[in-house]
């Protein structure tokens, strides 16, 4: 039945928008395991292709040139279909990224709490905009994203979930709703 509903929708991809540690790439993964369509990180995809780390992006070439990167490759996959899109936490800071997603997907923002965030990236390394004192950069970086982050029309809030199994299940059956 899912691959019928892939066939004939409009919506083709399942995007995952959302904060850094609200669960986009595991959710994701899950969603790809239940759906059999492929999962494409986003910050995954940029780091092969620079070849180098999203740090070394950040260190060498500025946060700008990142986002440039960022955009052309939301130009290519949202011109692909039948994908999970598991994007970076900054995708929102360019409101064309989510007008392009919206025409061909789904787009889901992950949501969670400052405290939840950190539980999840506190022994994360490979995150530039948290260099330094991480607690104050989640708080601050959160609060200045939330409009954007809010004005995505589906949200989910992971915070305190034990797992993210109904996350998942949750897109899933959001999708299928919206492509009859």
């Amino acid at each position: 039945m899912f691959t019928d509903l892939l066939r004939d929708n409009v919506m083709r991809n399942i995007v995952l928008v959302g904060f850094m540690g609200t669960g986009k790439t595991t959710v994701g993964r899950l969603i790809a395991e239940k759906t059999g369509m492929p999962l494409v990180d986003m910050d995954s995809m940029i780091v092969k292709r620079a070849g180098k780390s999203i740090n070394e992006i950040f260190a060498e070439d500025g946060e700008p040139h990142f986002r440039l990167l960022e955009r052309e490759l939301v130009k290519e996959l949202s011109a692909r279909s039948d994908q999970i899109i598991s994007t970076g936490g900054g995708i929102v800071l360019n409101p064309e990224n989510i007008a392009d997603f919206e025409e061909t997907g789904l787009v889901v923002c992950l949501l969670a709490d400052a405290g939840s965030v950190l539980e999840r990236v506190r022994h994360d390394s490979a995150r530039p905009l948290l260099a330094g004192d991480k607690e104050a950069k989640v708080i601050a970086l959160l609060e200045s994203r939330k409009p954007l982050y809010e004005a995505i029309a589906h949200k989910i809030d992971t915070s305190g979930r034990p797992s993210p199994a109904p996350t998942a299940q949750e897109i899933i059956d959001l999708y299928e709703s919206n492509s009859r």
